[in-house]
């Protein structure tokens, strides 16, 4: 055995009547081991046996005679003989399943029964040791004993060893103690990454780069991310970050498999929680949060798609200055110094309007009608102003209606009209407005079996019933009602409708009529309803409900109309005042028949809303309109690549 001697020194074995076999064999170098003596002297010869100095033969021999006798004492002087001495080597051999013992610090130990890290039990023979009669039921019992604490049968398939735990210990293959340690450890390692995230964020290095971001313009991640990346103090401190935390999580990974080998025959499973290593993205982020949205001792979440925070409390808020947007295009060129929001320069072929930089060229149809709010909103933050029933988008319409009052209960049985109206083309006539969504708020009783429908009817500029557009609600690509069950004791609902920036519409008046319908829970089938129209009388036999309205809002914006200025365009097609001059009205004409016509519908062709708009807040008459497309029909005509224009006709 190497620098060992190839025979033991002192070798020890007795033989138990049940097939029990113990050994111990002593292998000594004796070179070694006159050297380690001398340089211990005479000291050495006078130790007694408690004593793990000096290493003699005699020690030795006297050991290997006591280990039949107290064999616990004596292994474990031969351990510290061992540690101390690098001259013996001993080895212990037992056989049979009383041969185990607690005390396996020995640099070999070969036993029948041995216990491995995951309880399982390797076999060494004991068939062969034991006679016939008694092997099955032995084995089985000394496996039960030790594999599973007698807590239940050890049980051995496709190389998995297992207990098929008795009724009284029915958790008897899930070693919680050792589990509830991993799952400890598991918590131990999230809060030391915790830490390093939390020296990582208040080191100087990191500190000191936020203060350094630029304050004068908006930063978004990358202009962070090229920033980060030229400063070297904070490059070799992201290392060490990354270092920890890779480290940290290999130890959660590894522990992790661990609970997931204990606990693969536990009743319940592991509760496993493991950290999220944080990506330099999230760092640029934060950096971005701590710049924006830290305001009132707080930080919260800066997003760069809308600009603004979420903050953890609002109130009070985090969000601080966003700077303006510098860049090419419409963006800023700077910002300003007494307000960092709005610009104080415009890149070419822009011009400062407000703060803001717009096309220096104006839109050609704008002296004449304009299209756009000044709030430039999105279809999200619509809807959420809609559903909130924001004051500034509200429009003031007039209720009209023969058949409901609002707050008032009615009978809903057949149709109701309900008019809202702004009558602008009477009481302001240079405005014309934009319908973006609108909300109704309805109650009913609560024996009520009835379904309320809505049909909806838009007039764009006035003008009889008739001259109004359905709107398609849910059909091609048209939006739906949205519906809201209030939490009130009352049975209350909220339905709102937002159109947004693509279905926005001209609207002068809308047009609601109300529809109801019976609902009989169909036989056999919980989740079906059959539809029925209400009976026509109403009498209290026959009462199936009432209802009310509490609220009808419109909303939308308002924008300039010059009829003036649109009806000297017409003037010039018949009475040019220069050479070309007529050319450049219907150009203009075109452009703003169009423009008005997109803002039809869904579902075939354009409505001809632009012959609505001169026939109703020009007030002229239905032959001078059918004169005036066919002047722009007849111009169009004459130029390259000519598709013919086809609308709709809505008004007569």
């Amino acid at each position: 055995m190497g620098m060992f001697a190839e025979k033991p020194f002192k070798k020890a074995r007795k033989t138990h009547p049940v097939g029990r076999e113990e050994s111990l064999t002593i292998f000594v170098d004796k070179r070694k081991l006159s050297l380690e003596s001398s340089s211990t002297g005479a000291e050495g010869s006078s130790r007694n046996l408690n004593t793990t100095g000096a290493v003699t033969l005699e020690v030795l021999h006297q050991l290997a005679a006591s280990y039949f006798t107290d064999r616990e004492s004596t292994l474990r002087r031969l351990h510290h003989l061992q540690i101390a001495s690098t001259a013996i080597r001993v080895t212990e051999t037992r056989t049979g399943p009383l041969g185990c013992s607690n005390y396996d610090n020995l640099d070999t130990v070969s036993s029948v029964l041995v216990h491995s890290p995951e309880n399982k039990v390797q076999l060494q023979g004991l068939q062969v040791i034991l006679p016939g009669y008694l092997q099955s039921r032995f084995i089985q019992a000394a496996l039960n004993y030790i594999g599973c604490k007698s807590e239940g049968q050890f049980v051995c398939r496709n190389n998995d060893c297992w207990c098929e735990c008795s009724v009284d210990f029915p958790q008897c293959n899930c070693p919680r103690s050792d589990l509830d340690t991993l799952e400890d450890s598991l918590l131990h390692i999230r809060d030391a990454l915790r830490l390093v995230n939390k020296e990582f964020e208040e080191s100087e290095a990191f500190r000191g780069f936020t203060e350094k971001l630029p304050v004068h313009y908006a930063v978004n991640t990358s202009v962070v991310e090229d920033l980060w990346r030229m400063d070297d103090g904070l490059l070799q401190r992201y290392r060490q970050l990354e270092t920890s935390s890779k480290q940290l999580l290999a130890r959660a990974h590894r522990t992790t498999n661990k609970l997931f080998s204990l606990s693969k025959r536990c009743r319940k499973p592991p509760r496993i929680i493991l950290p999220r290593p944080r990506s330099l993205h999230f760092w640029l982020n934060y950096a971005l949060s701590m710049l924006y949205c830290s305001e009132n001792k707080q930080v919260g979440v800066y997003s760069e798609k809308s600009r603004s925070c979420s903050c953890p409390y609002d109130h009070p808020p985090c969000q601080g200055l966003v700077p303006c947007s510098v860049g090419d295009g419409s963006r800023c060129a700077s910002c300003s110094a007494e307000n960092r929001t709005r610009c104080s320069g415009c890149n070419p072929g822009f011009t400062l309007t407000q703060g803001a930089c717009r096309p220096a060229v104006p839109d050609p149809t704008d002296p004449y009608l304009g299209m756009e709010s000044d709030r430039d909103l999105q279809d999200l933050e619509l809807r959420f102003l809609i559903q909130r029933r924001d004051p500034h988008l509200a429009l003031h319409g007039v209720f009209v209606s023969n058949d409901v009052r609002i707050n008032t209960w009615f009978d809903p049985s057949w149709r109701k009209r309900m008019l809202l109206t702004l009558k602008s083309n009477r009481v302001k006539s240079s405005r014309v407005h934009m319908l973006l969504g609108l909300t109704l708020q309805f109650c009913l009783t609560r024996n009520s079996t009835l379904e309320p429908t809505l049909s909806l009817f838009v007039n764009p500029f006035g003008g009889s019933h008739s001259e109004s557009w359905t709107m398609p609600i849910g059909q091609h690509g048209y939006p739906e009602w949205e519906q809201t069950k209030l939490d009130i004791p009352l049975d209350c609902y909220n339905w709102t409708l937002t159109l947004g920036n693509r279905w926005k519409s001209f609207f002068e008046t809308v047009h609601f009529y109300l529809r109801s319908y019976s609902r009989d829970s169909a036989a056999g089938n919980k989740n079906t309803s059959l539809y029925n129209d209400p009976p026509e009388d109403s009498e209290p036999s026959n009462n199936i409900g009432y209802m009310k309205v509490n609220s009808m809002q419109l909303f939308g914006y308002s924008v300039h109309f010059d009829p003036e200025a649109i009806q000297d365009l017409i003037l010039q097609i018949d009475y040019p005042y220069t050479q070309g001059s007529q050319d450049s009205a219907l150009l203009q004409l075109v452009e703003l028949r169009y423009r008005v016509n997109r803002l039809s519908p869904p579902g075939g062709p354009h409505m001809d809303l632009f012959a609505c708009l001169l026939r109703h807040r020009l007030k002229l008459s239905s032959t001078d309109v059918m004169r005036i497309l066919t002047a722009l029909q007849a111009f169009s005509a004459k130029h390259p690549n000519y598709t013919e224009y086809e609308a709709n006709k809505l008004c007569s």
